[in-house]
């Protein structure tokens, strides 16, 4: 049979079974799969883009009911003319409001911050006198952390431990792939103010003039430079206030001629803020005793136990990762630069606690499935070495490690990361992208069985002949799975890598069947090599095989 008899998958085979290639295409491809394992981004869901911004509009002085009328419903108007928004939630409250702008799912978020500061700008005329200027912060699902750990220690205040925790986190955050971050519990630094009024109004001031000139003096400006000995310098005018000695000493009027300091009309203090969020660390304890207890018929030893909890102030300090990268790695590197930190930077007397590893459950579970994929393999191949035969199942089970190497390396170039329903469509579709290969080796089976044609010549027309139907009914399954991808709302972006995986896989396969299989029929099949019902006797070339 020539190549101009043969039709696409025929012809398709044909360039490809006696090619040198292919073994390196074989090679390429589970290079290709590895490399994708090794390097996707592992997490335990997908990540669904759900554009989320909360505005706030500050009217200080202003109740809820004004807030709400000249404030909420105009500005929440206009917001909702934009295209891409779904929802727009407002809270009013006494000195401001907020306002929630959810945007449709899969909508770009830099495309929605565009549009909404497009919106907020244009329609600043709405702004009631006295408001002042909107701030608007996104909010994307990155932002929750994915480590957490919790400094704790018997010794130090929950206002030692805070600062401590900013400094953590300030040297975490220089991990590569890491995003934003905070710090939850104890109490912050503040420099409080507690003015003498008497005072005050003796030296002719009031608690404006004061808090103006705080904020004024709290500010560093460039004022010009000059030129010396060709160098170049730059002069700055005011300082920023970093201590108790900086605050009081400023200037904040003048009385007969004479500066009138801080100190004088005021107490500051140097100290902890007022606590807003509390964090305690501790475990349980159980203590056993033998309590003897004497009864009538004698004495006897009874084992008492007690439980306690042993708790000390603590800080929680949470780490978030950048879009797209990888959960496993990043988490790795934030915890093992604080490991770094200990002895140095962290005393030998506060515990560290990791309280959440987003990254080691997100790696369990990827390699949980990965197991549970690679015994799915298995259990195909034992089931096909029962059914067809130890050569033929050897045959069918390479489409599937190959199958599932180059879905994986196209999963991993469309962005998908592995997660949980990502190797979960790898696991459901093993069972049907085996059925090309079957076909086709069976069929191979059959025309060397009846030794009709050359051993070549039979394997191609083997591949011909069921081409066309192998074709069809696997586009007939990609056309039952895809529709899944278009599923609107929330579950449409978790659950679409099923359907694209699967049709990724079951086009692979289809490749695999035509490419890869009726080569390793040659080589599994070959001329001189024993297999039950086929006579290989016969000379390569001749029409018929001899019975």
């Amino acid at each position: 049979m020539t190549n101009s008899r043969l039709g696409l998958s025929g012809r398709l085979a044909a360039l490809f079974v006696g090619s040198k290639l292919t073994p390196l295409i074989i090679i390429a491809c589970l290079l290709l799969g590895l490399f994708a394992v090794l390097l996707t981004p592992r997490e335990e869901e997908p990540q669904i883009v759900v554009p989320m911004v909360d505005v706030w509009l500050p009217f200080p002085g202003a109740s809820a009911k004004v807030v709400e009328e000249q404030l909420t419903k105009p500005i929440e108007r206009k917001l909702s003319e934009i295209r891409s928004v779904e929802y727009v939630y407002s809270i009013s409250r006494p000195g401001g409001a907020l306002i929630i702008v959810r945007f449709y799912v899969g909508e770009p978020m830099e495309q929605s911050l565009v549009d909404l500061y497009d919106k907020l700008m244009s329609n600043q005329d709405l702004l009631p006198p006295g408001a002042s200027p909107f701030q608007v912060k996104p909010r994307d699902v990155n932002d929750v952390p994915i480590v957490t750990l919790t400094l704790s220690s018997e010794r130090y205040t929950d206002f030692q431990l805070r600062q401590l925790g900013d400094q953590v986190l300030e040297d975490a955050k220089k991990v590569t792939g890491t995003a934003g971050g905070f710090v939850v519990g104890g109490r912050g630094r503040e420099l409080r103010v507690q003015i003498d009024p008497p005072r005050l109004k003796a030296y002719g001031l009031t608690p404006l003039r004061v808090a103006s000139v705080i904020q004024g003096e709290n500010l560093s400006l460039p004022t010009g430079r000059f030129e010396s000995r060709n160098e170049s310098f730059l002069v700055e005018t005011g300082r920023f206030i970093r201590s108790k000695e900086d605050l009081e000493g400023l200037v904040v009027g003048v009385n007969d001629q004479r500066p009138v300091y801080l100190r004088q009309v005021a107490a500051v203090t140097d100290g902890p803020t007022e606590a807003t969020s509390y964090v305690w660390h501790g475990e349980g304890v159980r203590r056993a005793s033998l309590v003897k207890r004497e009864a009538q018929e004698g004495s006897r030893e009874t084992l008492h136990e007690e439980r306690f909890t042993q708790e000390s102030p603590a800080v929680t300090v949470a780490v978030a990762k950048q879009a797209g990268t990888n959960a496993v790695t990043i988490a790795r590197g934030v915890i093992r630069k604080v490991e770094e930190m200990k002895g140095t930077l962290i005393p030998a007397d506060v515990q560290v606690t990791v309280t959440r590893d987003y990254g080691e459950t997100a790696d369990e579970k990827a390699n949980e499935l990965l197991w549970h994929l690679l015994i799915a393999v298995v259990a195909v191949v034992v089931f096909l070495g029962l059914t067809l035969g130890l050569r033929p199942a050897f045959v069918v089970s390479i489409a599937i490690p190959l199958t599932l190497a180059l879905t994986l390396f196209i999963s991993m170039l469309i962005g998908y990361s592995i997660n949980r329903v990502t190797l979960f469509a790898l696991i459901f579709s093993i069972g049907i992208l085996v059925d090309d290969a079957i076909v086709l080796v069976e069929n191979t089976y059959r025309h060397l069985t009846l030794r009709l044609r050359p051993h070549r010549e039979a394997s191609l027309f083997a591949v011909d002949e069921v081409g066309n139907p192998t074709i069809l009914a696997t586009l007939t399954v990609i056309a039952a799975l895809l529709p899944m991808a278009f599923v609107s709302g929330l579950m449409g972006p978790y659950m679409r890598p099923i359907p694209v995986n699967a049709s990724i896989a079951m086009f692979v396969s289809l490749l695999v069947a035509f490419i890869v299989i009726p080569w390793f029929c040659q080589v599994c099949y070959r001329p001189g090599v024993h297999m039950a019902g086929v006579e290989h006797d016969s000379l390569e070339g001749s029409r018929t095989y001899r019975l």
